[in-house]
């Protein structure tokens, strides 16, 4: 053991870094070249300390920090062992697991943030989002004494969330009791337990084209039969929709009423009025995904807001106040709420009361709306510029002007989407092909461009130069 005491006692301190901080680094160092050998004893604490003249607890905390980093194993009445894993010898480069096909390399770099330009991305830039009024936010909810760190919370979501969510839902002209607000780690997994609850194998399912792109893809796990109606920047040919609603029968409706994604079309009072009518006649249950309304500047009516009976109400701030607080909430009829409260229960659905404590702070003191009224003025100007732009590229746009997150962008005659966006993966642009969003023959046709991301003066000039190539 002279030789680990020696080891120990050569490590000197700098002033201005932790002592623990210092321990750890230095003892790391020595076990990696072999000073502490594997298997090696380590000195007692009380040792320890006089060795390092430290005090104990620090020594305490250092080796927890080794044992965590897998450097140090403790074993019961003998004491600390130097433990390194045994080096293995070099192998081929494991094989990529991964889909390698443009749309979903495409679907990866969106998610990642390794530099890369994002164009195509579903969220807003981290320097739009009210960093301070969260980080108040976050320092309120881990100081309240509301905060359970020992308990699950309950089912349905944290109270005061869900009463402040009823507020705001009546802004819309949405009127439920708290019980009816159900919430949900993301608006995906909302989506995900209704379709569990409203769909069978086997069943047909209506969806927009273009639309998210997770939905395919989830149906598609579901056993789903999915039939695709067109919509556009005016919206949906209704007697072209009532014509499939007879030859398919779906049980299912999924659409954005606001701010649909991409387009930016928001159904108008006449639209839902008749939607709803042909939801009746036919008996099929619409799913009303509202993820975007909070970012549309002329208002416009909620399916929901007529009854809850034909419909099921989805959103969330994942695209408003930070892709990463990832809370939602699902507004359903009475029976549909308490058959979602047990399937949260039997699938460990119950959500983060802390994520929800920190969006009901953001909603119950004004922070949010203040952040909303921003952006909404945000989106409109750079809505404009970047329309601007894509019309010096020839492209044209085909969707609401100055509406949402999104310009739904057809690209010049010639040009296809997926090999824009493969050369553009190259140069560390993501673009999102049109062929992401939709099964039309022509989908290729077009590029969905998030403004806020895309109001960028090397969006813009990366672009130009895909094109030029």
């Amino acid at each position: 053991m002279q030789a680990q005491r020696a080891v120990i006692a050569a490590i000197e301190f700098q002033p201005g870094v932790p002592l623990v901080q210092q321990i750890v680094d230095q003892l790391s160092e020595a076990i990696s070249q072999g000073g502490l050998p594997h298997g090696a004893k380590l000195p007692p604490i009380r040792e320890l300390s006089e060795l390092m003249n430290v005090g104990k607890s620090t020594v305490v905390d250092a080796l927890d920090r080794l044992r965590a980093k897998g450097l140090v194993v403790s074993r019961q009445g003998s004491g600390h062992y130097v433990h390194r894993a045994g080096t293995q010898p070099p192998t081929a480069a494991a094989p990529d697991l991964q889909p390698q096909d443009t749309l979903s390399r495409v679907r990866r770099a969106i998610l990642v943030d390794n530099g890369a330009l994002r164009p195509g991305c579903g969220f807003l830039p981290g320097s739009w989002l009210p960093a301070e009024d969260l980080l108040k936010a976050v320092r309120g909810t881990l100081r309240a004494t509301s905060l359970r760190m020992g308990e699950y919370g309950e089912v349905g979501g944290y109270r005061p969330l869900r009463e402040a969510l009823r507020v705001k839902l009546s802004t819309v002209g949405i009127e439920v009791p708290v019980e009816q607000i159900i919430t949900t780690a993301n608006t995906m997994q909302a989506i995900d337990q209704l379709m569990r609850l409203l769909i069978k194998p086997g069943d047909t399912v209506l969806l927009d084209d273009p639309c998210y792109f997770n939905l395919h893809t989830n149906l598609a796990l579901h056993g789903a039969k999915v039939i695709t109606v067109p919509r556009d920047c005016t919206g949906l040919d209704l007697e072209t929709f009532e014509r499939m609603l007879i030859a398919h029968r779906p049980v299912l409706y999924m659409t954005n009423s606001t701010l649909h994604n991409p387009t930016g079309h928001s159904f108008s009072a006449a639209q839902v009025y008749r939607l709803l009518e042909l939801s009746h006649r036919y008996g099929f249950h619409i799913v009303e995904d509202d993820l975007y309304g909070d970012l549309q500047q002329r208002r416009t009516p909620r399916l929901a807001a007529s009854g809850l009976d034909n419909v099921s109400y989805v959103s969330g701030f994942s695209k408003t106040l930070t892709a990463n607080s990832r809370v939602s909430y699902a507004v359903l009829s009475p029976q549909l709420a308490a058959r979602m409260i047990n399937l949260k229960m039997s699938i460990g659905g119950v959500t983060s009361e802390l994520a929800e404590q920190i969006t009901c702070t953001m909603l119950s003191n004004g922070s949010y709306a203040k952040h909303i009224r921003r952006t909404v003025d945000r989106l409109y100007e750079s809505s404009s510029r970047v329309a601007r732009w894509l019309a010096e590229a020839g492209c044209s746009v085909s969707s609401v002007p100055g509406e949402g997150l999104f310009i739904w962008a057809r690209l010049p005659n010639g040009l296809h989407a997926e090999t824009l966006a493969d050369k553009g993966l190259k140069n560390d642009l993501v673009l999102a092909p049109g062929a992401m969003l939709s099964k039309a023959a022509d989908a290729n046709s077009f590029l969905r461009f998030n403004v806020a991301h895309s109001d960028d003066p090397q969006v813009r000039e990366r672009f130009f130069r895909l094109l030029d190539t």
